[in-house]
């Protein structure tokens, strides 16, 4: 009998997805779906200062308390998370039956790592880089992303900067949420060039996913529906806020981006922009985008079935279409290509020492072509040969 493949080869596994439920106005249920998980008394609202200020937090506490279940918020934050701030949110989660994280990657990662700490009074450090086990029942968490690019709610990865300013990570499926609500009318608010940012993200975390030594066809199934809904949605959402159909579209595209990379992992343009966030302050959208572009024809030339597949799924003839397609979203989504000012005190060399640290190498290893040192020098010349006018 001839077996044209070999078993080990085509056998893959998935990560548990949590449940998801989609629809405008989700958010307006969110007492009575709290009080489903039965025994919640209190619970711990992570959301940034900005939403907060907005009003949001001040509504739902109200519903909340209205529904017998005592609202805390934790929203002494904005940008991305540091170690401070799961730390504050991780001590007011301890006298919480459930954590609640609204808005995007950083409300969320804070969230799923406070309902773990809480849990075991451990500190986050002591979970950084997967040093040690995470707990195996955390407190019960429900995601309710903002934004549409991270896909924190699904996936069981949480990045926040650590004590020396460095990026780090806590990795587990103990850290995953219970629920997922999207909402796409809680994404109409988000200003356009984040829109177009965390759109970007959303689209290259499906095609890493879907194109990297760890790719597999189960993660393939969420990673080319993500790239499809992205692709042909975030133009109209960038030029069209109030577009719900958009919205709702590049949001669920964000989600099962995030199902993809929690199987699969990223690749190169993530080991550009987590080394480049080692540097200084730069949303994460933008450095993957800036990233992405920049190693995109030297990836595309290893010309694999995956590269070819992914370009597929978009509607292109192959994998030598995939930088002018990409190169034109950007361009059409008004992404500029520049870095902050902040980078002006910093060369090739320093983002070039940053994407050879330890805590990027899996992005490096996993993507499908080798990089070389030769590579890193080159991918971070380019970089940092970007105008510094942001």
């Amino acid at each position: 009998m001839f077996v044209s493949q070999s078993r080990a080869a085509m056998q893959f596994s998935t990560s548990f997805i949590p449940d998801i439920r989609f629809g405008p106005g989700f958010l307006d249920g969110l007492p009575d779906v709290v009080k489903d998980f039965r025994g919640i008394r209190a619970v711990l609202i992570v959301m940034d200062s900005f939403l907060a200020a907005r009003g949001l937090a001040k509504g739902l506490a109200e519903d909340l308390a209205k529904a017998g279940i005592e609202p805390w918020l934790y929203s002494d934050f904005s940008g991305e998370p540091k170690l401070q701030h799961l730390r504050a949110a991780s001590e007011m989660a301890q006298s919480m039956d459930m954590v609640i994280g609204i808005g995007g990657g950083s409300a969320l990662d804070i969230t799923k790592v406070a309902a773990c700490c809480a849990a075991s009074g451990e500190d986050p450090m002591f979970y950084a880089l997967a040093a040690n086990p995470l707990p195996k029942k955390p407190l019960k968490k429900i995601m309710v992303p903002t934004t549409a690019g991270t896909g924190s709610e699904t996936s069981a990865t949480n990045i926040f900067t650590g004590p020396e300013g460095r990026k780090l990570w806590i990795w587990g499926p103990e850290t995953k949420a219970d629920l997922v609500l999207l909402d796409p009318e809680l994404t109409i608010s988000l200003p356009p060039n984040l829109t177009a940012w965390c759109g970007m993200d959303a689209f290259i975390h499906a095609f890493e996913a879907a194109t990297n030594r760890n790719t597999h066809t189960g993660a393939k199934l969420y990673a080319h529906e993500a790239m499809r809904l992205v692709a042909g949605s975030l133009e109209v959402a960038f030029k069209m806020p109030g577009n719900l159909e958009a919205r709702g579209k590049v949001l669920l595209g964000s989600c099962y981006a995030g199902i993809a990379i929690d199987n699969c992992g990223t690749a190169i343009a993530h080991n550009i922009s987590h080394a480049l966030a080692g540097l200084g302050p730069l949303h994460h959208g933008l450095a993957t985008a800036l990233g992405f572009e920049a190693t995109l024809p030297w990836l595309v030339e290893s010309d694999t079935p995956d590269l070819n597949e992914a370009a597929r799924a978009i509607g292109l003839s192959g994998a030598a279409q995939l930088p002018a397609f990409v190169s034109g979203l950007m361009d059409r989504c008004g992404v500029v290509r520049a870095l902050p000012k902040a980078f002006d005190g910093f060369s090739a060399q320093h983002l070039a020492a940053e994407m050879r640290a330890a805590e990027n190498q899996p992005m490096r290893r996993s993507t499908i072509r080798e990089v070389t040192d030769a590579d890193i020098d080159a991918f971070a010349a380019a970089m940092m040969a970007l105008p510094k006018t942001l």
